[in-house]
Parts: C-alpha cells; structure tokens; sequence
C-alpha cells in the first residue's frame, strides 16, 4: 500500500509546495524499481531540456570529450572525476551511456547534475571545437605521443581531453583529426589503464593551468 505523507505539503524551505510524497514499505519500493538495492527513497524527475554546445562550452577552458563510452559505470565515474579534479564540461558522442541513467548517477555521486555537460551531433564536432579556440588531446596508446606530463600541453589555453570507448580506444579517425595524441607512462609491462582510471589521471595533470 502506498500513502501520502502527512508532510508532502508542508514544506517551509521552497514554495514547491505542489511536490506528492508517498510513503510505502520496502516490499512494494522493491517491486516499483525492480531491484532491492534502494536506500529507502525513489523519485521521478522531468529531464532537462538539452543544452547547447556553445552554452555549455561558455567561458571553459578544460573540458572532456567521451566518444562511444558505453558502460555506465565508467561514464559515472568519469563525471565524478571531472567535477572533482577541476574539468569545466563534459560532451558525450552518440552511442554514450545516458549520464542520467540511475548506474550512472549514483557512481557518479551526483556530479551528473553538477558538472555542465550535453550531446554532441553527428557531424563534424572537431570542427566545432576548433571554431570555439579548442585544441583536441587524444588519449591513446600510440609511440608517437606526448607524455602527459608535456609542458607544451600545459601552456594550451582551451584543451579538450578526449577519451574513448572501453577495450578499443578513441576510432582512428579520431586520434588522426585530434591536436595532440596523448600517452600516459605505464610499468611492469602493463599495457592499459581502465577509462575511468585513465580520466582521473588525465585531468589532474592536464587541468593544470
């Protein structure tokens, strides 16, 4: 059984007065989200209306590109990066894991309503960014590559960290148009770094300005 709240119009720290609040037992919020793993509490919201590029992008200097990053997961957790470790936006390719998707929003502890961020479209969004003054860092496992740690991508002004899909990386087409094509150094003959894992170090050292 559901009920309302005897509090559900009685709120004194908004005017949203207008808000319903039910109050249920586990068993039925269990059968509502179809997973037992609820904290007690569940809500429906309006999705935003998309933003624009040029909206998003107003008066950044370090954002992030996700192309084709598919697990929820990892896109969670590289928008909890980003908002932590200085990123001004993120835009995501087609074919990205939804940020509002209930995986990745709570792994990424809320930075998906922090952090500004939108969809690209299908056309040329290199292009895009460069009318804006952006260059484009790829993040790629590549011999002919900066080191992240390279003084020359410090001193860009508008950077755009790249970071591609989970096990084959950014497309070819991708790392070929991009600025610069960035490596990080690894050791004891790893060969890779998880996306999410790489984001994090990417943007400590390349948000610093």
């Amino acid at each position: 059984e559901i009920e309302p709240s005897r509090n559900s119009n009685n709120n004194n720290n908004n005017n949203n007065n207008n808000i319903p609040i039910y109050v249920s037992g586990m068993e039925v919020l269990t059968k509502l989200t179809g997973f037992q793993l609820t904290k007690g509490m569940i809500c429906a919201m309006k999705r935003p209306r998309p933003r624009t590029i040029k909206d998003v992008l107003h008066n950044t200097r370090r954002i992030v590109v996700l192309e084709k990053v598919q697990n929820p997961t990892n896109v969670g957790a590289i928008f909890r990066s980003a908002a932590a470790l200085g990123m001004d936006a993120i835009l995501l390719t087609p074919g990205c894991a939804d940020p509002l998707y209930r995986r990745s929003a709570r792994v990424s502890m809320g930075a998906v309503f922090q952090i500004p961020w939108t969809y690209l479209g299908e056309g040329d969004w290199m292009k895009e960014l460069r009318s804006l003054g952006y260059k484009t860092a790829a993040m790629a496992l590549r011999d002919d590559s900066y080191n992240i740690d390279a003084p020359e991508l410090r001193e860009v002004d508008r950077l755009a960290i790249v970071l591609g899909a989970e096990g084959s990386g950014l497309l070819e087409d991708t790392m070929i148009g991009c600025d610069y094509t960035v490596k990080i150094p690894m050791y004891h003959g790893v060969d890779s770094l998880n996306v999410a894992a790489a984001s994090a170090l990417a943007f400590w050292e390349l948000g610093k300005r």
